[in-house]
């Protein structure tokens, strides 16, 4: 892989949304991507406090956007010296969700980083709304983060529908975790299984047609893996009975994986930026990290070495 698009990482500057911000640099540093890393001083409360303290607005204003400035850069500094990564900043004030969309267009990142819960200095609930609105207004490829890291990511699991999204899924697991082990996993429901026992179908007839069912779907994800450029030891291939949602919680657990990879949606969806609702019960559910996308992804840029300045 060759990297191009760099990852914006949003923070509003809390004790949650820096293991986000340290999660973007441990991906950064794997990938060799460009980091920026962005703050929003939201313009609702800026504007409040210019109705309740009238003339003294301008003064308090100011050390706020000085308090943040300074906030962003001693984190981009701390982690990136801990990480060996450089990272630009930005501060942005305006609406949070605009603010981001804006930026991630602007600087075409290939990948947006954010908490999955934050709290901004003021108090206000920031982050846990905005990362899932985010996913409903971005093709960009948001990564949500909910655990603390500690390491690069050892084992991801990617579900696969065989939809058109699947091999980008693959491709993008293996970009952003070039050292982890690769989980494919497809969760199926034999097609008229339900009417066949309701039918009076023997058991063992149907166990049969399962088990068949089981074959040919471990065959068409053998050739996904193979054609997202995976050799045969490169992914563990799992095929379960069962709804996609919960065999994907499961196998999160007995698989032990640490960042879950899928698309928005998947066959059958006719809204491009709806949430299907298979991604939303595994966001809603999951305890590991989530990354979720829409369309095939950039691939990332490398790092200039510039070390955190405000463009």
């Amino acid at each position: 892989m060759t990297p191009r698009n760099p990852i914006l990482a949003a923070t509003d500057l809390s004790a949650p949304a820096r293991h986000a911000v340290d999660r973007a640099f441990r991906v950064a540093a794997d990938t060799g991507a460009d980091l920026e890393l962005m703050h929003v001083i939201n313009q609702g409360a800026v504007n409040a406090l210019r109705r309740l303290l009238g003339v003294r607005a301008g003064e308090v204003e100011t050390r706020i956007l000085d308090r943040a400035r300074d906030g962003l850069y001693k984190l981009a500094v701390d982690l990136g010296q801990a990480r060996g990564v450089a990272a630009g900043i930005h501060l942005a004030t305006g609406g949070v969700l605009s603010a981001i969309l804006e930026r991630a267009e602007a600087r075409d990142a290939g990948l947006l980083v954010v908490g999955a819960h934050g709290e901004d200095y003021l108090g206000h609930l920031l982050l846990g709304t905005t990362a899932e609105r985010l996913l409903r207004r971005t093709p960009r490829p948001v990564l949500m983060v909910r655990q603390t890291p500690h390491e690069s990511y050892r084992r991801v699991l990617v579900p696969v529908d065989f939809s058109a999204w699947s091999v980008p899924a693959v491709r993008l697991a293996r970009a952003l975790a070039p050292r982890a082990e690769l989980v494919l996993l497809h969760a199926f429901e034999a097609p008229f299984e339900s009417k066949l026992r309701f039918a009076g179908v023997d058991e063992a007839d149907i166990d049969r047609y399962r088990a068949t069912t089981s074959q040919e779907a471990l065959a068409e994800l053998r050739a996904t893996a193979e054609q997202a450029g995976l050799g045969p030891e490169d992914a563990l291939l799992g095929v379960h009975h069962g709804g996609p949602a919960r065999v994907i919680l499961t196998q999160e657990q007995e698989q032990d994986c640490d960042l879950i990879v899928m698309g928005k949606h998947g066959q059958g969806m006719l809204e491009e930026l709806l949430l299907g609702s298979v991604t939303k019960h595994v966001l809603s559910e999951a305890t590991c990290d989530v990354l979720v996308a829409s369309a095939p992804p950039p691939v990332f840029r490398p790092s200039s070495g510039v070390t955190g300045t405000e463009p």
